[in-house]
């Protein structure tokens, strides 16, 4: 079956997971990505399993590389020589895309910024992935997934009012980079088929996170406030809040034209009586008295487990509420089987496992999330005699000379 991106060659020089996530997104849409990785240890996400030291019970599978550069072809070169810097460009002039995420000016230094590559390739997409953006003082300073939560505003969006700064755990300015690197990236290559231009494309951290949190700095930029963080126990609307089970597990409920449910409400929870209590009887009185019937409703629902409740809600009336899970829930969510967002995969190394699908459903070019992350430099000789006529004579001699 046919893949959206099939045809589209790209050169990955990125590290971590901004960048190489953006390009193994682009892989599962059937870009053919091959990752150039520094000639000694390579991309330094091989070994983050010990850095982040989440390597336990001996199990020495490294699911973070894995997870950032499945479908991906390793050339391992030492790119500080010139026959190595040679190779790039042989092969930026049979690619469409080069993507990095190297601190400004490391690129230049190689002698593989845009202005270099460009004139090998006029058309060549050229993507860069920073902390900042590519403008300003602090366009130059490394970055790292923490600094993009702390900069953007994130880490005090999230919780409750008296709270200090949250990290929240997963990469997630990471990769709502390369969720925004990916998109500048194919929309470059819509235009370069439209318009026969190659160009630059920048994306940061920071400028992913500002366009995550885009209502709340909408709404500071035309009202001059942000949404105020609250606490649960004084949610203004009740039914758009979360309550705790007597299982200790949570649901969810999201219904802002409340009036129109809380009659069904009332009844499904036996709760009758409130109905027509005037501190509760509309909206505005419910968000008057909102802690005193958010203390009633904690009540009611840690009064049975959460599968009860659930049960109780789907005949109660046409509610807006679910569960509120947990990562480690998520594997076992039917929601998240039957739309392959969870898929299963024999892994030619590690034998039957789960891994993460593709958020994208296209009904007649489908993504296939399917592929293990290459081993360090595992095809340096097959790019190089396949795709750029190296003989086998010269690939020993660039063996014995370092260069790969």
């Amino acid at each position: 079956m046919a893949m959206p991106l099939e045809g589209i060659r790209i050169l990955d020089w990125t590290i971590f997971q901004q960048g190489p996530v953006a390009t193994m997104m682009l892989g599962d849409l059937g870009a053919e990505v091959i990752k150039l990785e520094e000639r000694v240890g390579g991309d330094p996400g091989r070994g983050v399993m010990q850095i982040a030291g989440s390597q336990t019970g001996g199990d020495k599978r490294n699911y973070y590389f894995e997870a950032n550069n499945r479908h991906k072809k390793s050339l391992a070169l030492d790119l500080k020589k010139p026959e190595a810097q040679e190779i790039v460009y042989r092969l930026v002039e049979k690619s469409d895309v080069f993507v990095q995420n190297f601190r400004k000016g490391v690129a230049a230094k190689l002698g593989l910024d845009y202005q270099t590559l460009s004139r090998y390739n006029p058309k060549l997409i050229y993507a860069s992935a920073t902390g900042y953006g590519p403008e300003g003082p602090d366009s130059g300073e490394p970055s790292f997934d923490y600094m993009g939560l702390a900069r953007s505003g994130i880490m005090l969006a999230v919780g409750e009012p008296d709270m200090e700064p949250m990290n929240i755990t997963g990469g997630i300015a990471d990769q709502m980079g390369a969720i925004m690197l990916a998109h500048g990236i194919v929309v470059a290559l819509l235009a370069r088929e439209r318009l026969g231009v190659g160009q630059e494309v920048n994306t940061s951290h920071l400028g992913s996170m500002m366009a995550l949190q885009g209502l709340n700095l909408a709404c500071r930029l035309t009202l001059g406030k942000e949404f105020k963080r609250f606490y649960r126990t004084q949610a203004v609307n009740p039914l758009w809040n979360h309550y705790k089970c007597q299982d200790g597990k949570w649901i969810c409920f999201a219904m802002p034209q409340a009036d129109r449910y809380w009659s069904d409400f009332c009844k499904t929870l036996g709760i009758q009586e409130l109905e027509k209590d005037e501190r509760f009887v509309t909206m505005r009185a419910r968000g008057k008295n909102a802690e005193a019937l958010i203390a009633i409703l904690d009540k009611i629902f840690a009064s049975k487990p959460r599968d009860e409740w659930m049960q109780i809600l789907k005949v109660g009336g046409d509610f807006i509420y679910t569960v509120v899970n947990s990562i480690n829930d998520l594997p076992e969510d039917q929601q998240m089987l039957v739309n392959n967002y969870i898929v299963n995969y024999d892994h030619p190394g590690w034998g039957p496992s789960q891994i993460v699908g593709s958020p994208l459903i296209l009904s007649k070019t489908p993504a296939n999330p399917k592929a293990p992350a290459p081993e360090f430099g595992e095809h340096t000789e097959q790019i190089l005699i396949d795709m750029l006529g190296y003989s086998w004579e010269d690939v020993a001699r660039l063996k014995e000379e370092e260069v790969i």
